[in-house]
Parts: C-alpha cells; sequence; structure tokens
C-alpha cells in the first residue's frame, strides 16, 4: 500500500476544443499516456493524491466524464482544487457525485491507513518567483493577462484566504495519524526551497510531505528543484513534469 501523486491532469473528455497538445507535443493524447503508467505503477490498494486542476470542465455535469475516467483507474483518490476547475462548485454538490473510490478535500482533511491528508489550494503570491526555470510556451488559446490578473493586491487578499483554509484544513489532521501529506496547487515554496508564510503552516503542523503542481513546462536543466526543508518534504507533481506517470511519496 503506498501513497503517489499527480496533478493537472487537464481532463477533458466532457468539453470540446480544450487539447492540450497546443501547450506542446508532449501533451498530445496525454489521457492516454496517464492511464498506461497508471495502471503499471498502481494497485487498487494505494492512494493516488490529485493536487488541482483535474478538469477544464466549466460546470460539474460537463466534469462527470473525465470523473467517471479518474474512477476507472487503480487506487483510492484524494483531490483538491485547482485554479482552472471552474465545475468546483459546493461541496455539497460536488460530493453527491463522485464517485465512492474519490474524495475532495475543502476545509477539513481525510485519513487513509493511518496517513493523515489535508490541503488548500493556495494562490500566487511574491515571496518567490520562477524566472528562469520555465519554458516560455506560445499558444494562440493563451488569454492574455488583464489588468484583473495583475493585480497585486488581489492576489494577496486571495492568498491570505488560501492561508486561513489551508489552516482550517490542518487543524482537523487526525492527531494519531504515523504521516501527514499536504497538497497545494500553487506551490508553497520556490524553486530552491525559498520559504513562505504557506511554508512556515506546513512547518508548525509537522508536515511531513507537500505535493503540488500548478507550474508547467518546468525546465529539468533546473533540477533538482525543491526537496526537504525543515522536515517537510516538497515533491512538485505536474503531469508534465512527472512525463505523466504518478510519483511515489511513500510507503
Amino acid at each position: 500500500m503506498a501513497v503517489w501523486a499527480i496533478a493537472d491532469l487537464h481532463l477533458s473528455f466532457g468539453v470540446p476544443n480544450k487539447e492540450m497538445h497546443v501547450f506542446g507535443e508532449n501533451w498530445r493524447d496525454h489521457p492516454a499516456k496517464i492511464r498506461k503508467h497508471w495502471e503499471e505503477l498502481i494497485s487498487d490498494d494505494d492512494l493516488v493524491l490529485i493536487a488541482g486542476d483535474i478538469s477544464w470542465a466549466k460546470h460539474l455535469e460537463e466534469a462527470l466524464p473525465d470523473l467517471e475516467y479518474i474512477h476507472s483507474l487503480p487506487g483510492t483518490k484524494v483531490m483538491i482544487r485547482g485554479n482552472h476547475d471552474y465545475w468546483w462548485s459546493a461541496i455539497s454538490k460536488v460530493r453527491k457525485r463522485l464517485p465512492a473510490d474519490i474524495h475532495v478535500l475543502q476545509n477539513d482533511s481525510f485519513t487513509w491507513n493511518n496517513i493523515a491528508i489535508g490541503g488548500a489550494r493556495l494562490w500566487d503570491t511574491s515571496e518567490f518567483n520562477f524566472d528562469g526555470c520555465v519554458e516560455i510556451v506560445e499558444a494562440d488559446c493563451v488569454i492574455p493577462l488583464t489588468e484583473t490578473d495583475r493585480d497585486e493586491k488581489r492576489a494577496e487578499r486571495l492568498y491570505v484566504r488560501e492561508l486561513m483554509r489551508l489552516e482550517s484544513s490542518l487543524k482537523t489532521l487526525d492527531t494519531k495519524a504515523d504521516k501527514r501529506i499536504v497538497m497545494t496547487h500553487y506551490p508553497p515554496v520556490g524553486p530552491n526551497l525559498e520559504g513562505s508564510r504557506a511554508s512556515k503552516i506546513l512547518e508548525n503542523y509537522q508536515i511531513d510531505f507537500c505535493v503540488f503542481g500548478h507550474v508547467h513546462s518546468m525546465k529539468h536543466s533546473c533540477d533538482p528543484l525543491f526537496g526537504e526543508k525543515n522536515g517537510v518534504t516538497y515533491v512538485m507533481t505536474a503531469a508534465d513534469y512527472l512525463d505523466f506517470s504518478p510519483i511515489k511519496i511513500c510507503d
């Protein structure tokens, strides 16, 4: 029984014209690549953490084919919301439509085989950046940033709100658990482990592992990226960074 992780599935079975290969040929037929690796590595007794950006759907009904795809894969799954998961509305409505083997976190936590899992989406922060570690991908479908997107005061408000949600989740972690794992969608640290207010919270709650995604087209020439700092091991799990293969976090 092992814990695996992958983020940024960016599935689009229920919506047209959302093929990910516009962001690079490595994304072509990526659901088939994920399935192949997933079925080779993961058993029904394993747990898989999916750290956001699950579906391109804008509405829950449109996301159901993507959730069915995840359900068809081995293991128990736990997910958090990413910044593109617009289909994820009221948590009660989402949970009513989920298959039995898929669990979602929102201001709460989940315990599996004496491992406690919490998390929150987080948001952009000025505390670090990924300059120099990301390949710039030109694609016609990329929407230019608006003034709202560049609004630093708004980003700070959202980040502070997400920090509160993160702490709300971590307060519910099973105190008897042998391991504590956190999922965030946005990275809580910089590529060279530059700290943040989020990482301080993880340290305060004695988290063992934190998995996250969100950042795409990371340069492997910058490796090694992330790692362990102050007792927390940080693992980048964006699907394209992992070549669409889930990564083992612990046994």
